[in-house]
C-alpha cells in the first residue's frame, strides 16, 4: 500500500504542476500532507516535516547566501568578461545563443554546485533570449541537461554518494566513465545544436542593429542588472542601418550589419550588463575574482562546509565593495526576491522529502523496484541499474537512491558476478534528468531566476535528458565501462 501511495503522491504533485493547477510551493506542502494523512500517520506530519527540514537547512543557507554572494558579483562586474565573450560568440543567431548556454553551462559546473551554475549562465544568457524573444525553456532545458552531465564530477555528489554506499575509490568510480560522460556531454552540445536551429528557424538571424532598433520601439520590464540599448554607450542607432538593410532572416549570415562593423564593434554596442551602472566596481576587479576563486577552491577542497564558506564569501564580498551600511541594503534588497522564493522553495520540498522518508514510501518503493526485476536479468544488473537510475533519481532525492536502492541493487548484482564498480558507474547515468526533479533545490533557482514555470520546464526536458541518459548508458556499454 505505501509503494502504491507513494507513486501516486508523485504522480499527483507532477500532474498539478505541469496543469498550473497549483504552484510548486502549494503542492509541495499540500499533496504530501494529504498523503501523510491517507497512510494513517496525520500525528506525526509534524516530526516528519520538522526532519524533512532539518535536513535540508544547510542547502537553504547555502542557497541564501550564494545567491547573495553572486548576484554581489555580477552587480560588481566580475562576470562582465565571460558575458562579451559569450556576446562575441553568439551575435544574435539563436543557434548560437542555445549552444553558447551549453558550454557556459558546462563551464560553470566545474565547480560542482548546481545552483551556482544556474545562477551565473542564467544571468549571463536571459537577456538574450529575452531580447530576441527565443524559448526560454530552451535556455533553462539546455542549462540543466548540461549541469546534470557535469554533476558527476567527484565532488558534485553523485560519484562521492556511491563510493561510500558501496565503500569504494570515487576516483575508480569516475576516471573509468570519462569518456561515456564526454560522449553524453557531446550528446548535449548536439541536441542544443538543433534545438538552436529551430530557433532560428522560427526567428530568424537578425542584426544587432535590427535587434537594437525594435528593442528601442517597445517597452522593456526593468531588471537588476540589465540595460536598456541605446543608454549610452553609443548604442542609439544614430547614422546606422535601419529598417531593411542589413537584415538577415534565416541563412547561416552575417552577424554584422550594412555597414560591415566588425564582430567586435557589435559585441560592443549589443550591451547586456549596464557598462555604467553605479555597482561596478572595476577597481576590485581582481580581488572579487581571486575571492571567487578562492572560495570555489575551498569548496573543491572541502576546507569548510559549502554554506558557511558562501555565509564568508556574501559578509567578506558585501563588505569590501560597499563599505557604507544603506548601500548594503539596497544590494540584499536587490536580491531578496531571489533569496526568498528559493529558500521558500527548499523548505517546501522539506515537506515532501520528509513525508516520503518519514512514513517509509521510499523504502517500499525501492523495494518494489528491485523486486520486480525478472531473475534473468541478473547478470545483466548493471544495465538494469543504469536504466533504473532515470525514473529513480527523478523521484527520490541522490541520498535516497544512492544511500537506499543502490546498495540493494549492488547485492543482487553481486549474486550474479556484477562487480560493485559496474554498478556505481551505472547508478551515475540519470544524472542529466535528476538536476530537472522537484527534489533538488537546484531547479527552482533555474526556473526562478529564467521566470518559466516548473511544470513549463518539466514537460520540455524530461524527453531530452532522457535521452541524453540513454546516450551516456550506451556509450558506457560500448566501451565496456558498464
Amino acid at each position: 500500500m505505501l509503494t502504491i501511495l507513494g507513486f501516486a503522491m508523485i504522480a499527483t504533485f507532477l500532474v498539478l504542476i505541469m496543469m498550473k493547477k497549483m504552484s510548486p510551493i502549494a503542492a509541495l506542502v499540500l499533496i504530501p500532507a494529504l498523503f501523510c494523512v491517507f497512510v494513517g500517520k496525520g500525528a506525526k506530519l509534524g516530526d516528519y516535516v520538522l526532519d524533512g527540514v532539518t535536513d535540508l537547512a544547510p542547502t537553504a543557507a547555502m542557497l541564501m547566501f550564494a545567491i547573495v554572494y553572486f548576484g554581489v558579483m555580477i552587480d560588481v562586474g566580475l562576470f562582465d568578461p565571460i558575458v562579451r565573450g559569450i556576446l562575441k560568440f553568439c551575435k544574435a543567431d539563436p543557434m548560437r545563443i542555445v549552444v553558447g548556454t551549453a558550454i557556459l553551462a558546462a563551464i560553470v559546473s566545474l565547480d560542482g554546485d548546481g545552483s551556482t551554475t544556474f545562477m551565473i549562465t542564467v544571468s549571463a544568457m536571459y537577456p538574450l533570449y529575452k531580447r530576441l524573444k527565443m524559448s526560454l525553456v530552451v535556455m533553462t532545458g539546455v542549462a540543466a541537461m548540461a549541469n546534470g552531465v557535469m554533476n558527476t564530477l567527484p565532488w558534485g555528489g553523485p560519484t562521492a554518494r556511491a563510493a561510500t554506499a558501496l565503500k569504494l575509490d570515487a576516483s575508480d568510480i569516475f576516471v573509468p566513465m570519462i569518456p561515456a560522460l564526454a560522449v553524453g556531454l557531446v550528446a548535449v552540445f548536439v541536441l542544443s545544436y538543433f534545438l538552436g536551429l529551430r530557433e532560428r528557424k522560427r526567428l530568424g538571424v537578425l542584426t544587432l542593429d535590427q535587434v537594437l532598433v525594435e528593442e528601442k520601439a517597445e517597452e522593456k520590464e526593468a531588471e537588476t542588472v540589465l540595460v536598456g540599448a541605446g543608454s549610452g554607450s553609443g548604442v542609439s542607432g544614430t547614422g546606422k542601418a535601419t529598417g531593411g538593410a542589413g537584415k538577415a532572416t534565416g541563412g547561416a549570415g552575417s552577424g554584422t550589419d550594412a555597414e560591415g562593423d566588425d564582430e567586435d564593434g557589435d559585441a560592443e554596442r549589443f550591451q547586456v550588463l549596464d557598462p555604467n551602472r553605479p555597482t561596478l566596481r572595476p577597481k576590485l576587479y581582481w580581488f572579487n575574482a581571486l575571492l571567487t576563486g578562492a572560495l570555489l577552491t575551498a569548496m573543491i577542497m572541502e576546507w569548510l562546509p559549502i554554506p558557511v564558506l558562501f555565509l564568508l564569501g556574501a559578509a567578506l564580498v558585501l563588505t569590501v565593495n560597499f563599505p557604507h551600511i544603506p548601500d548594503q541594503k539596497a544590494r540584499l534588497a536587490a536580491h531578496a526576491d531571489n533569496v526568498l522564493n528559493v529558500s521558500g522553495m527548499v523548505f517546501a520540498a522539506a515537506v515532501f522529502t520528509g513525508v516520503l522518508q518519514g512514513t517509509g514510501m521510499v523504502d517500499h518503493m525501492a523495494r518494489w523496484m528491485v523486486d520486480v526485476i525478472p531473475e534473468g536479468m541478473g547478470p545483466h544488473m548493471a544495465l538494469v541499474t543504469g536504466v533504473l537510475s532515470l525514473p529513480l533519481t527523478y523521484f527520490m532525492s541522490n541520498d535516497g537512491f544512492y544511500f537506499g536502492v543502490l546498495p540493494v541493487l549492488a547485492e543482487a548484482g553481486a549474486a550474479h558476478g556484477v562487480t560493485p564498480l559496474e554498478m556505481a558507474r551505472a547508478s551515475l547515468v540519470g544524472q542529466p534528468l535528476h538536476m530537472s526533479s522537484p527534489l533538488v533545490p537546484a531547479v527552482y533557482v533555474l526556473v526562478g531566476m529564467a521566470k518559466v514555470e516548473f511544470g513549463d520546464h518539466t514537460k520540455f526536458v524530461v524527453k531530452w535528458a532522457a535521452l541524453t541518459c540513454l546516450v551516456i548508458l550506451a556509450a558506457g556499454i560500448l566501451f565496456g565501462i558498464i
